[in-house]
């Protein structure tokens, strides 16, 4: 069992590097949406609060009023710190379980940043989002939706993008967050995984954060990435804990 302060912790850096346009409190249910992206990340209730189990049902009601006028269908965002009452609720009227996540964590001490490209932060956001838009598989985002998205990240970041002849190969996002470093937006060019772009770019990504003075480096991948879940292991990154989406079965 994960200890719910790391939890806590990691999932402040988290909101933080990954904002949504609108949070809402209802007691300690974090309720994130972002109109101009389709991420659950970004458009999900997010209990922060094992012990706030008050009135559930007649919350999620109110909660999924104010997803409906964003036109979203109502998602929960179940980490360690979600009250088990909550999820027994959920579990009661049928609501489904979806992209399982691991919460991975490593000290950069740790990993080994040497070698692979030596590679300076891009500049041009709207760069960045051309290069992660041909490497994504999420045909539901768009430029102007990523470009918010990463125009409104006030942690110190910086975008990382590996091209060649053909194009974007391989890009990064790493956000600062005081000693923490938080990689998002990992993804190589299908016809090139497995040749060492992946390690190569997280490197240079964690090197860059490790020089800002980051000594702990995070991230999130789906617990079904196997290619993922590999590099980032042999990386040096252990499980801190895993969350789930629930959805409505209906």
């Amino acid at each position: 069992m994960p200890k719910l302060a790391m939890v806590r912790r990691l999932e402040a850096v988290g909101f933080r590097a990954w904002p949504a346009a609108s949070v809402h409190y209802d007691g300690s249910w974090a309720v994130r949406l972002t109109a101009s992206h389709p991420s659950r990340r970004l458009n999900s209730v997010n209990p922060l609060d094992p012990a706030d189990n008050r009135d559930i049902e007649s919350r999620i009601g109110r909660i999924e009023q104010r997803f409906r006028s964003y036109e979203r269908p109502i998602v929960f965002r179940m980490t360690p710190l979600a009250p088990a009452e909550l999820e027994a609720q959920l579990n009661a009227h049928g609501w489904l379980r979806v992209d399982e996540t691991r919460v991975l964590m490593a000290g950069l001490d740790q990993i080994d940043l040497d070698g692979g490209y030596d590679l300076l932060p891009v500049r041009d956001i709207g760069r960045f989002a051309d290069a992660a838009l041909a490497l994504s598989t999420d045909e539901r985002v768009n430029k102007p939706g990523l470009t918010e998205l990463l125009e409104s990240i006030r942690p110190p970041h910086a975008m990382f993008v590996i091209e060649d002849d053909a194009g974007p190969a391989a890009t990064a996002l790493c956000v600062h967050d005081n000693e923490m470093a938080g990689l998002f937006e990992i993804s190589v060019r299908a016809g090139l995984r497995n040749r060492g772009y992946g390690r190569s770019i997280a490197r240079a990504a964690l090197r860059w954060a490790a020089n800002q003075g980051a000594t702990l480096g995070w991230l999130q991948v789906e617990a079904s990435n196997q290619a993922g879940n590999g590099l980032y292991e042999r990386l040096g990154f252990e499980e801190v804990y895993r969350y789930v989406y629930r959805t409505r079965g209906d």
